[in-house]
Order: C-alpha cells, then structure tokens, then sequence
C-alpha cells in the first residue's frame, strides 16, 4: 500500500495535487448553476460540491471558492436571492465543463459555450434547457468557511422540473442513472452511473433486504 504525507503533498505541482486531492473524497454530483447579474447577463457555473442538508424544509447547499477565484455565481446570488441547479448529461459534459472558464462578466456563458436559456414565468434566473432534472433555489444563508476563504451557500428549494420521462418510483426515488446524469471525480472528469442495488433501511438484528419498487 502507498502512503503519502502532507510533506509530499505540499511539494507536488499545485494542479496535481488538486487532482489527487480531489479525487480522495470519491464520484461527486456535477450540476450547472445558473445565476444572471445586475445587468441582465446570465451566468453558468460547474460545481461538484452540490449537497442535501435537509428535506424539512427542503435546504440544498454547494461550496463557493474563495471570492477572487469565483466571483460571479455568489455576487449573482446575493444580487437577485435566486438560483438554479441543472443536471449534466453525456450529451453536453463538453460544453457544461467549458463553463468553468473564467469569462468576463459581461459574456453570457450559455450562449458562450452553446446551452439555451429556459425561464418559467415569474422567475429571473435561467435554467439549462438541455437539462432533464433541474431545481429553482432561493438563497437562505451564506456561511463563511474561514480556514480557506470558501462559502458554504445554503437555498431554499423552491420548484422543481424533470423530463415526463422519469417518474419517481413509488416511494419517491429517482433513477438518476436512468435520467443520465453525471458525477464528476477530480478536476476534469466526469462518469456516467449504474444503480447496484437499494437497501431497506438498516435496524439493528434485522436481515438486510433489498427494497422493490414500482413507478
């Protein structure tokens, strides 16, 4: 077995220690976050740090770096209060990863990188057409984390839009491998899912049983 210490570590090439950093916490949710600024200019966002906090109320957080390396999303957010978060499938991985590339803030990425804009009535963020599983979030609160100047950014959710495809299952799962979205490991790749098996939920000296479900 390897072992690597923090001395090592602290002398790789900062990229590369990026990657394997990154990598050690394992396949993470990959979703675009749309925002738009002051001036009416969307914005589009690859973040791999998207989280559930809590289902009553319903609260879902990411990590924002550190302001001076990723400006826009939070000032957006701060701006207006809303959010959205759009699955990523196979089909436009390329153009959702271009989206990490610092534009200015005048660019509308989604016409940047070639997405089309979708908005519902009433609301002022855009969401990713291209997407079959995206949610309206409405900003709650922002959490300094001091130790790396990060943010953990914590919305409300407030709507929610999937393809008339993919039905929850009776006891309201979604298949995402069926939906095709993807999970993303380190800096730059990205892994499509197979579901291996559901669980019962686990009781001390009770017989684990695989759950069936129907849709």
């Amino acid at each position: 077995m390897q072992q690597f210490t923090p001395v090592e570590w602290q002398s790789w090439e900062r990229f590369y220690r990026a990657n394997f950093i990154n990598s050690l916490t394992g396949f993470k949710s990959a979703s675009l976050i749309g925002t738009i600024n002051a001036q009416g200019v969307p914005n589009l966002g690859m973040f791999s740090s998207i989280v559930h906090i809590g289902s009553d109320p319903a609260l879902i957080g990411y990590i924002n770096r550190p302001v001076a390396a990723a400006p826009h999303t939070l000032a957006n957010i701060k701006a207006n209060g809303f959010y959205t978060v759009n699955h990523i499938h196979p089909s436009f991985v390329d153009k959702a990863h271009q989206t990490s590339a610092k534009y200015p803030d005048e660019v509308n990425e989604l016409k940047e990188v070639g997405l089309n804009e979708e908005y519902l009535d009433g609301i002022p963020v855009p969401f990713v057409k291209e997407s079959a599983i995206k949610y309206l979030l409405s900003l709650k609160e922002i959490v300094p984390i001091t130790l790396n100047a990060t943010f953990l950014v914590i919305g409300q959710l407030e709507q929610v839009m999937i393809s008339p495809s993919l039905n929850p299952t009776s006891d309201g799962f979604l298949e995402l491998d069926q939906a095709g979205s993807i999970c993303s490991n380190g800096l730059d790749a990205y892994y499509t899912t197979e579901l291996v098996d559901r669980y019962d939920y686990a009781r001390p000296g009770v017989p684990v049983q695989k759950i069936t479900t129907k849709k």
